[in-house]
């Protein structure tokens, strides 16, 4: 299963009220489990960046004068993703601005249900609870000391971890079964612990060995430890 955990950075609040997307960074999991591979992009956001939204993610106007409009990234960004589940925290948010810019261009919409939302996932399951990115981390244990400013990759890879421990650990899959194996024989899927062809040599000393036979009596001829022997 794949799924990409994503976030993006905004001049502002509202994209129908003039703000634009200015960074968004993907990271991707596959089966619960980070592979490595990542989509970040800064994005000139064709307009001038507010100072309140420059405190946030400390991106400005002059460093993203360079930067490549959003038509300009918006195919690769959605070959990135595909029909993968979206992993966003507070998913409202980013949805609004990514649909918004997509359909300035004429492209699909990301359907709603394709995201998952981890900050309704935390308020279900902490009721009451602060449930913000840096409040799971302090939750989990998860360092966050490098995210002195908002950066879409880096609060990405923090969410995945987030998003790991929300549904159950870093392994959630992981079940104590039987591996199937290949060999270049045959696929091992009834392998069965067999005895050592050489037992362990034992440890006990005579003393103790001495100590217990005296206390196994003392238990009576009824000890489980008795019939065992």
């Amino acid at each position: 299963m794949r799924e990409i955990v994503l976030d993006t950075e905004t001049t502002g609040f509202d994209p129908f009220q003039g703000d634009r997307l200015v960074e968004i960074g993907c990271v991707e999991l596959l089966n619960h489990v980070p592979t490595g591979e990542t989509y970040h992009v800064y994005i000139n956001p064709e307009r001038d960046v507010p100072e309140d939204a420059f405190k946030v993610h400390g991106l400005s106007t002059e460093f993203l004068s360079d930067k490549p409009v959003f038509r300009d990234l918006a195919k690769s960004f959605v070959d990135f993703i595909g029909d993968s589940k979206l992993i966003i925290h507070n998913a409202s948010f980013d949805m609004k601005f990514l649909n918004a810019e997509l359909g300035w261009l004429n492209m699909a919409q990301i359907p709603n249900a394709q995201a998952v939302d981890t900050l309704a996932i935390a308020r279900k399951k902490f009721p009451g609870s602060p449930a913000s990115l840096d409040a799971l981390c302090r939750r989990f244990g998860i360092d966050n000391s490098a995210r002195t400013l908002h950066g879409a990759l880096l609060d990405s890879e923090i969410l995945a971890e987030v998003y790991l421990e929300l549904i159950g650990g870093r392994q959630p899959d992981l079940v104590l079964a039987t591996a199937t194996r290949k060999t270049d024989t045959a696929v091992e899927d009834d392998w069965r612990p067999r005895p050592r062809p050489v037992p362990l040599e034992a440890r006990l000393t005579e003393e103790e060995k001495a100590a217990h036979r005296a206390f196994v009596e003392k238990m009576g001829d009824g000890a489980l430890w008795a019939k065992m022997q």
